[in-house]
């Protein structure tokens, strides 16, 4: 298995406008680090074993599975009683379970929002509540935030932006600098983290002048519309040779229709990490997130933050990029 860590900060200069905004209005107060001191965190917090909220998205993708179990054991080794509400992948399922939260008086709330826009209201009922948020893995739209007036106390994730990035590299690596490139994107167009991703992979193949990226098609983060659409695109624009897969589920259904079509070796596949899915002739390469490790540190800076110490507002972790073997568990887009 070759695989490569490719670190970054906060500071990077590849990250994307969106990425610096949903920074500046994300973070809990005017400097770059927030402090439960700043203001007074729910009395719950001192209690015994105090509550720690989750709402994920679904179970049904690993990335979920691995987080939830992380935010579990995490929790449960810093002195917490996690509670975990799965969405479904429905905004008004999860804005309900926010309310379910408050209601039980949680000391404070990790969340994974079904959709970046959306989330700002999960946010904003928490804030009214003076109940502390921490984001995770999908960034909480800058612009909704702003028009609820909501602010999260910070946002842990990887750096979206370099891990699309990562992939357009290693395709121009493996195909040359002048070879003609027909792209089309399995992505997830609603979403800030994917928008960012498809982002940087189209700034990396700008060295090659014969690289063109064509159309979008929206999985939906699912395998099964992963593979509807990527068939309906590559059966619609024939003259594709690259596809780029900004999610785990996306890379998973885009493989299965380069498979169908008879396009092995037709069509050269990079994205995110597919759980349990080897790297072949096909799926040239993928970047891995971790999930179990975001959520083990967002557990981490809750208990700072509700214990009065200071946490930064945004933390990005590096991605592990992977041209051969299969990426190991946990280890998915």
């Amino acid at each position: 298995m070759s695989n490569r860590t490719r670190g970054l900060t906060a500071a990077a200069a590849a990250f994307s406008i969106a990425l610096l905004a949903a920074a500046c209005s994300n973070q809990a107060t005017s400097g770059t680090t927030a402090t439960g001191a700043d203001s007074a965190v729910p009395s719950s917090c001192t209690s015994g074993k105090p509550v720690l909220g989750v709402s994920l998205p679904n179970t049904v993708n690993p990335y979920y599975v691995s987080m939830r179990q992380s935010f579990l054991d995490a929790g449960a080794k810093d002195g917490f009683d996690v509670k975990v509400a799965i969405a479904n992948d429905s905004d008004s399922t999860q804005l309900s379970q926010i309310n379910s939260f408050i209601q039980q008086g949680v000391c404070a709330v990790a969340l994974n929002a079904v959709n970046s826009g959306p989330g700002a209201a999960s946010v904003a009922a928490l804030n009214q509540a003076k109940i502390p948020v921490f984001s995770v893995n999908v960034i909480i739209s800058p612009d909704d935030l702003k028009t609820q007036n909501a602010s999260i106390v910070q946002y842990v994730g990887a750096d979206q932006t370099e891990g699309g990035k990562a992939m357009g590299e290693q395709l121009i690596k493996d195909m040359g600098t002048t070879a003609t490139i027909n792209a089309g994107i399995v992505g997830d167009p609603d979403q800030i983290p994917t928008n960012q991703r498809d982002a940087g992979f189209k700034t990396a193949l700008k060295p090659n002048a014969n690289a063109k990226v064509g159309p979008t098609v929206n999985s939906k983060v699912d395998p099964n519309v992963s593979l509807q659409v990527t068939t309906d695109m590559l059966q619609g624009n024939p003259d594709i040779n690259v596809i780029f897969a900004d999610t785990g589920p996306g890379t998973t259904g885009a493989l299965q229709a380069i498979s169908q079509l008879g396009k092995t070796g037709k069509v050269a596949l990079y994205g995110f990490c597919a759980a349990d899915t080897a790297l072949n002739s096909t799926y040239k390469a993928c970047a891995a997130q971790e999930p179990a490790d975001y959520a083990r540190i967002v557990v981490d800076n809750v208990k700072k933050y509700v214990g009065g110490d200071k946490v930064p507002a945004e933390i990005l972790q590096p991605l592990k990029i992977f041209t051969s073997g299969t990426p190991g568990p946990g280890e998915v887009g």
